[in-house]
């Protein structure tokens, strides 16, 4: 049997439902949730509003420590040109490299071939090329099937990804175990969304996702993974989306605070 979702824009995503509270057919399909309506935009402003340092910050008491130039603390860095702007990160990739994420359980290593889904493996290059693996959450870990990741947790820098779509690639390689593929919402719509197989999830191929990559290390920690949380509002507890993408980590943080996170990636030097 099988059940329509339907999402704020109208556009139908149809989930095979079973009967195991943790099935795999339960579980559904890696979907991401089309962008969000006016109202989750709104919100997501608000989320991001803040009033600047001026002149009313207070000021140091007399007689306190002056900090040297070698103790103080370097600025954040800015987002990359590339980070605000998906238009700019359009680098071919390698044909294969790896990236190491660190996470909240421990390091992932990712082999990544461009073989297997050219326009993905190009998206994904160019992502952490432009730093948006930091403080990435795993929103959506459902054990025996997947874990999914890759909505930024600055509500502005995913607004700027959300329509950034990629044309599918054909699948060449099946769902199997520790494969890494990106979620997707319908025909030609993968943005930023990513997740990891923990079983071999064959049904996927046929519906068209496309793994990109796999995991060559740390397939225990992505075993790890938190999964208290399951699948994502409406229909489970976990979070919802559209939340996720109009409020960002606050959101998760305050909401979910077991989550576990992607902390940075690099891609590491060929041999």
């Amino acid at each position: 049997m099988k059940r329509a979702l339907f999402m704020a824009t109208g556009l139908v995503l149809t989930l095979a439902v079973g009967c195991g509270k943790d099935s795999k057919a339960d579980a559904g399909t890696p979907s991401e949730t089309p962008a969000a309506d006016a109202a989750a935009d709104k919100a997501g402003d608000k989320a991001t509003d803040g009033k600047e340092a001026g002149s009313g910050a207070a000021k140091p008491a007399a007689g306190a420590a002056k900090v040297s130039a070698a103790d103080a603390k370097p600025a954040a860095a800015a987002p990359s040109d590339a980070l605000k702007d998906p238009s700019k990160a359009t680098e071919t990739a390698p044909a294969d490299f790896k990236v190491k994420f660190v996470t909240t359980k421990g390091d992932v290593i990712l082999g990544v071939h461009r073989d297997w889904a050219p326009k993905g493996v190009d998206r994904f290059y160019n992502m952490v090329k432009a730093g948006f693996y930091t403080d990435i959450a795993f929103f959506r870990v459902i054990g025996g099937f997947m874990a999914q990741f890759g909505i930024h947790g600055d509500p502005a820098i995913a607004r700027a990804w959300r329509e950034a779509r990629i044309d599918d690639d054909p699948v060449k390689q099946s769902n199997k175990r520790g494969r890494v593929t990106f979620a997707t919402a319908g025909p030609n719509t993968r943005t930023t969304q990513v997740f990891i197989n923990f079983g071999d999830n064959v049904r996927l191929d046929g519906m068209g996702f496309a793994p990109f990559a796999e995991v060559v290390e740390g397939m225990d920690v992505v075993d790890a993974l938190y999964s208290g949380y399951g699948e994502g509002a409406p229909r489970g507890k976990g979070p919802h989306q559209g939340r996720v993408q109009s409020e960002g980590n606050a959101y998760l943080k305050k909401d979910f605070p077991k989550m576990d996170y992607i902390k940075s990636a690099e891609l590491l030097p060929t041999k």
